[in-house]
């Protein structure tokens, strides 16, 4: 598999505003420097600074929700659009099962869906969106079934590498890349360098990812500190812990969706969602189009999110 072709495309200013992103603009980006655990690996090294808006562009405050932090940022009462959407993309199989097509049919049409509701989030004002794409339950599923996924992701990123780079998105993965195929696993890295400086869209694809893999993964660290005497006990909270998350430069979503009729969260930012919204929807991921995704967010604008307090 050959290694994603970097390319000079004009550079310009970071995008600002509510733009329509149509993947093919100019924005360039740089590659950065791999760190060597999660996205805030050197931040541990370098003292530890706490996360929420680290490693992209400054932000606008987020509109609610909280950050990765665990602080609590929102300010009770009703909601604006959300600044952090999250998706639980499900329906793929019996969508191209109702269709008397094999199941990869369903996550080859799954995967296109994937980019009209990249170039939607800029017109509904999300910087950031998430994708569960594979979880680490779903080794369970045929070795059929997830041989032709992991060749589907490695197809993706290598066909939408420059598309993502020229649209302004930049991307990031979070999960356990231990079991995932070398090959993969450095096509991930280098669409992550390749897109590091883009601003237009934070997108985070969630690939062998599990919130309790995390979050186990995440304490072995904090353990390790602590064991190495970098880390007093007495000094370790919500924000320490949130450090060494996969999420930990990243907000926390404000939004999740899920897909297919299914209400259940499937171990997904188990953490990171203590304060999200939920909405489930009956559309099965491959027909989820840019309309019902708007109709979602306008729904969101309606919540009263109250984060534990009560309107007097």
């Amino acid at each position: 598999m050959p290694g994603i072709k970097r390319t000079e495309p004009h550079r310009t200013a970071a995008p600002k505003g509510r733009r329509s992103l149509r993947l093919g603009g100019l924005t360039s980006a740089s590659p950065a420097p791999r760190g060597t655990d999660t996205p805030c690996a050197q931040e541990r090294a370098a003292g530890g600074k706490k996360p929420g808006n680290q490693g992209g562009a400054p932000l606008s405050p987020p509109t609610s929700g909280t950050t990765a932090s665990g602080d609590r940022s929102g300010v009770a009462g009703r909601a604006a659009g959300p600044h952090h959407v999250a998706i639980i993309m499900d329906g793929n199989g019996r969508w191209a099962t109702s269709r008397g097509r094999p199941r990869l049919f369903g996550h080859q049409a799954g995967a296109r869906r994937v980019s009209d509701i990249v170039e939607t989030c800029p017109d509904l004002g999300i910087r950031y969106l998430t994708i569960f794409a594979f979880s680490t339950e779903n080794w369970k599923r045929t070795q059929t079934e997830v041989s032709g996924l992991m060749t589907l992701f490695r197809r993706y990123i290598t066909k939408e590498a420059q598309r993502l780079l020229q649209g302004g998105v930049r991307v990031r993965f979070i999960g356990d890349r231990e079991r995932l195929d070398p090959k993969l696993a450095r096509l991930m890295d280098e669409l992550e360098q390749l897109t590091a400086a883009n601003e237009a869209l934070h997108l985070t694809v969630a690939l062998n990812y599990g919130g309790r893999d995390e979050v186990t993964r995440a304490t072995r660290r904090l353990a390790a500190e602590v064991a190495a005497g970098r880390l007093a006990p007495e000094d370790v909270d919500a924000s320490t812990l949130a450090r060494f998350l996969d999420t930990c430069s990243l907000p926390d979503p404000d939004l999740v969706i899920r897909t297919s009729g299914e209400a259940r969260i499937s171990n997904f930012l188990l953490w990171q969602s203590a304060y999200a919204e939920y909405e489930f929807v009956d559309t099965l991921w491959p027909d989820f189009d840019p309309d019902c995704f708007r109709e979602v967010i306008g729904r969101y604008g309606n919540r009263d999110r109250r984060f534990g307090a009560v309107h007097g």
